[in-house]
């Protein structure tokens, strides 16, 4: 599970890499070709979605740290990241613990067949990287639109 969680780390990042620069290449073009509303938004788009990775990266980094030091050994049991201060008596139900991928998080489970979310990834990932992800949808769509209304005009024979 660690090497699955650093892969998708570093995939995470370099794809955060990638949008960034694809955003600024967007941005450098329409200096060169003159303003229009598609091309900012398709850069609007590229870099939410980096941010979006990112944090979601971020929120990995997290939970591989967790699934690290739930690894076994000495006192073990339960899983460290399931022992939360002042929740003493639902850590001792924990029998198992997994990795929840949406929204991002180390879950404990525990023997009367609940679970519960640990708190090792901070409170802010989850929602941050859901508004990023839907602003950069929103742009992209944006984005579109605004291409498919200039792209009519010009067939029409008008100015975009």
């Amino acid at each position: 599970m660690f090497l699955v969680l650093l892969l998708v780390v570093v995939v995470a990042v370099v794809s955060a890499v990638g949008l960034t620069g694809h955003g600024a290449s967007v941005l450098a073009a329409r200096r060169a070709r003159g303003p229009g509303a598609g091309p900012v938004l398709h850069a609007l788009a590229a870099f939410a979605g980096a941010a979006a990775v990112a944090a979601y990266a971020w929120g990995l980094l997290h939970v591989t740290g967790a699934v690290m030091e739930s690894g076994g050994g000495a006192g073990s049991a339960p899983a460290p990241p399931c022992r939360m201060p002042g929740h003493e008596e639902r850590a001792a139900r924990v029998i198992d613990q997994s990795v929840s991928f949406l929204p991002l998080g180390f879950v404990c489970e525990t023997t009367d067949g609940g679970e519960y979310t640990s708190d090792d990834v901070p409170g802010y990932v989850n929602p941050a990287t859901a508004v990023l992800a839907l602003t950069a949808v929103a742009s992209a769509v944006g984005a579109g639109y605004a291409t498919e209304l200039r792209t009519r005009a010009a067939a029409r024979g008008g100015r975009p």
